[in-house]
């Protein structure tokens, strides 16, 4: 009778509770759905294909804003080497059926481990490249790491065709884990994979030495060790302040939703801020969409390596593994993530994004009345080669929402003769110059102020009065607010001389001061990119032109350097959709912002390098009436 009565009262329960809560449309695909999608496509594609991508298809925007039911899809990217095609393919896993598929012809997608297996295979077999190994003294082929490197395009015979990267050995004998401390320098294999061929070797340099100081990175190489310091704890008794339902992040008044896109990396959507009740849009979508690190080495080893390490190598594919106390404070909170192999096997991504409060310093003081702030951080690293890029969304209870991108890693460096190095690098270890370089990363934020329309774009320029009768003691300064109303007028660069910021307004949005609701743009440390305009990099990376972009929201406008930036000779992505010259007036606007970081190395960034950070802030700017922290408790 017992065991009747709980199975009765577990019957109740589910009847009450019914079926499982239907994820929501911007959910990421998780291992099952990423099998099934596989099942789906496979029957389309040669066997030898492989899958370069596999990730949600977004469904658009309006349908996810009005709440339509929508099937759940699978995008994908298939690769076929052998034939050297690609394919796109939607997977509808409701109705288990394609929706589309379409071949793309003349397309390289991303660089795959499978890819440098194959190029090492290649190379190692080459006798020009065996013979270049023995001149340097180096006999025993098992103590070079070959390594894999994007090859760019330069309109250099042989490459306009077929799959091609760059090859570049590296020294490691012994217990070596750091192998970028010993580059064998001046050796460089150019390969195209579809021909099997090695299209050239690069053979110079023979009399520069293999570095062989030991650059190691564990402790036992780093001894003597300072003392720890004094014991820092970081708890929360009562848990996180944060709380998730169906997979939307509540805290303080923020709302927003998240997911770790293969390519992208970490992406923010419909985020939101409480007030008055109701919860007020802010940006529907953000990401980074494409970074791009050109180094200015004219060398032949090094003048090709300008890595799209978005588009071409993958943010999120390359997601690490994050350890609470280290990575991230001892009281963060990871989620595992999930992406495909290039078989289209789901692969585990453990801890791979953290979220954790942290102290924001103070929120707001005056005399005895003061308030500690609290932020709310949203994070990821991604290991892309040799370097980590770490991502962080900060969400401050003021309203503003920030990204911070830290920089470390170990930097990509040259061997030199001793003691010397030329005006492209700079020495930081015994016969090791590490050369100048750059770090591009444009986000593109789908801004929705209090709603995707209408919004309209303003540019901020501050003034100084020429002195005279209206400004007799030379002091003065005016504000000039002017309206950017097509996409040409609204390419754009940074101006120290003006404070130039940028806002995105809703003009039938009103605060309580009468003006229209806005969030402006607030840059941080920034660059202009050195590569000359017609160079092949800046062709291929045009975005780099200007540092804000602003265009009419269009579902499939998502990468700025074009959907195949691997081996593309330019021409797509942001600046061919721009050239439409299309209005912004009272339209749904995309922001494009381009960060940019002249690294110029010195030797305390070597061995590894110390986190440079670096970001940007959205903040709201006549948003609400007053300061939004005024409500923060003592």
């Amino acid at each position: 009778m017992r065991l009747a009565l709980v199975i009765l009262i577990a019957a109740l329960a589910a009847c009450r509770t019914g079926p499982p809560a239907a994820p929501h449309p911007l959910t990421p695909l998780n291992a099952a759905e990423i099998r099934e999608a596989v099942r789906i496509i496979r029957p389309r594609v040669p066997e030898t294909a492989r899958f370069s991508i596999i990730a949600l298809d977004e469904p658009p925007k309006e349908i996810v804003l009005r709440q339509i039911t929508t099937p759940r899809r699978a995008f994908a990217v298939v690769y076929d080497a052998p034939s050297n095609r690609t394919w796109e393919a939607t997977a509808n896993l409701d109705a288990r059926r394609i929706d589309r598929f379409q071949e793309i012809p003349g397309v390289q997608p991303m660089v795959t481990g499978e890819d440098a297996a194959r190029a090492d295979q290649m190379v190692r077999a080459d006798a020009r490249w065996q013979h270049a190994m023995e001149a340097r003294g180096i006999h025993d082929l098992n103590h070079v790491v070959i390594v894999a490197w994007t090859a760019g395009y330069f309109d250099i015979p042989g490459t306009q065709q077929g799959r091609v990267i760059r090859a570049i050995p590296y020294y490691s004998a012994g217990n070596t884990r750091n192998i970028y401390a010993h580059p064998i320098e001046g050796v460089v294999a150019h390969v195209n994979l579809t021909t099997g061929s090695v299209i050239e070797l690069l053979d110079t340099d023979r009399g520069v030495p293999v570095p062989s100081e030991p650059a190691e990175l564990a402790p036992l190489f780093n001894a003597p060790l300072r003392l720890s310091p004094a014991p820092l704890a970081i708890t929360q008794i009562d848990g996180p302040g944060f709380s998730i339902e169906n997979g939307e992040v509540r805290w303080q008044k923020w709302r927003f939703r998240y997911a770790l896109h293969p390519r992208e990396g970490l992406v923010l959507y419909s985020v939101g801020y409480e007030d008055s009740g109701r919860v007020r849009p802010i940006l529907y979508r953000g990401s980074l969409s494409e970074m791009v690190v050109p180094y200015g080495d004219p060398s032949g080893g090094w003048f090709f390596r300008n890595s799209f390490d978005a588009g071409e190598l993958g943010l999120g594919i390359n997601a690490a593994s994050l350890k609470p106390g280290v990575d991230c404070p001892e009281n963060c909170t990871v989620f595992d993530a999930v992406t495909a192999d290039p078989e289209g096997r789901p692969v585990p991504l453990p801890h791979a994004v953290a979220l954790y409060e942290r102290d924001g310093g103070i929120a707001w003081k005056h005399e005895e009345e003061a308030r500690r702030a609290r932020d709310l951080v949203l994070g990821f690293v991604s290991t892309v080669g040799n370097y980590d890029y770490g991502f962080d969304w900060i969400f401050h209870q003021n309203g503003s929402l920030e990204m911070r991108v830290a920089l470390t890693g170990v930097m990509a460096a040259k061997a030199v003769a001793d003691g010397s190095h030329d005006a492209y690098s700079h020495l930081v270890g015994k016969n090791l110059a590490a050369p100048h370089h750059q770090h591009f990363f444009t986000f593109r934020l789908d801004l929705d102020v209090d709603g995707p329309l209408p919004n309209r774009v303003i540019e901020m320029n501050s003034e100084p009065v020429p002195t005279g009768p209206a400004n007799p003691y030379g002091g003065a300064f005016q504000m000039r607010e002017t309206e950017l109303r097509t996409e040409s007028e609204a390419q754009r660069n940074l101006e120290l001389s003006t404070s130039r910021k940028w806002i995105v307004i809703n003009p039938g949005a009103r605060n309580p001061l009468g003006h229209p609701t806005g969030y402006a743009l607030l840059p941080g440390e920034n660059a202009v990119p050195f590569a000359q305009p017609d160079s092949w990099v800046r062709k291929r990376a045009a975005f780099l032109n200007s540092h804000v972009w602003f265009t009419p929201y269009q579902a499939g406008e998502i990468y700025a350097g074009g959907n195949y930036p691997n081996q593309s000779r330019g021409g797509d992505g942001l600046p061919a959709w721009a050239a439409a010259n299309r209005t912004l007036h009272n339209q749904d606007v995309v922001m494009w912002y381009t960060m940019g970081i002249t690294h110029n190395p010195r030797p305390e960034d070597w061995p590894v390098m110390p986190v440079h950070a670096a970001g940007f802030q959205l903040v709201p700017w006549g948003f609400f009436g007053r300061n939004p922290a005024m409500d923060l408790p003592r």
